[in-house]
């Protein structure tokens, strides 16, 4: 097993913390300390932050694949009317990943993305497998990938693996939609990358006069 490198280890934490996501008797996983996993988390930030131009971070590029379904200056301007016009635009849901990445809250996406595919789950057997690997993954105490959620909330969708139903994921899933309609939402609609799309048009008018 890795070793923590010491320079990441802070005074309140124990030097021996495990360093990699494990999965309990339970299924949960449990990960090194999560004051740990923050600080690594935040000096990778900083490091990434120093060493790129604003706008240009490596890590909010957008797959090429994406390219083919590129809106339109007005197509992409009807994602500021709201958060599901965004997700429900391939693109557009391509886009808002690539910028959540860049704010190292790319998990919350990832679980309601998760929740989507659960609820088109038929098979009870299928649907309660998922469940619980949804549940070790995004919503355990010191999960790998663990969301933001309040102890009712994660309490209530743990009673709800005792039989799992296509509702079961329901309530966790509207805070983190909230949490991101009114938190990273709204910072990507101020990002370079959201201005760009919407300004090709105006930056493209200005290229061909330019040339002419």
């Amino acid at each position: 097993m890795m070793q923590c490198l010491p320079f990441f280890i802070s005074p309140q934490l124990s030097a021996g913390s495990p360093c990699s996501c494990e999965v309990g008797a339970e299924g949960t996983k449990k990960k090194k300390s999560k004051n740990l996993a923050k600080d690594m988390k935040n000096r990778l930030g900083f490091l990434r932050r120093r060493n790129e131009s604003p706008g240009s971070n490596s890590a909010g590029k957008i797959d090429k694949s994406m390219k083919s379904v590129k809106p339109t200056p007005e197509e992409a301007l009807k994602w500021g009317d709201s958060l599901d016009k965004l997700l429900t635009h391939k693109y557009g849901l391509a886009a808002f990943r690539a910028f959540l990445r860049t704010e190292f809250s790319e998990e919350n996406l990832e679980f309601w993305l998760a929740c989507e595919e659960y609820k088109k789950i038929k098979s009870q057997s299928k649907m309660a497998s998922k469940a619980k690997k949804i549940f070790a993954e995004y919503i355990a105490i010191q999960s790998c990938k663990e969301v933001n959620l309040d102890s009712y909330t994660r309490d209530h969708t743990k009673d709800n693996l005792q039989n799992v139903t296509r509702s079961s994921f329901d309530l966790a899933q509207r805070r983190i939609y909230g949490l991101m309609e009114k938190d990273s939402y709204p910072r990507f609609l101020r990002s370079e990358l959201y201005s760009d799309l919407i300004n090709q048009k105006k930056a493209s008018s200005t290229s061909t006069s330019s040339s002419s």
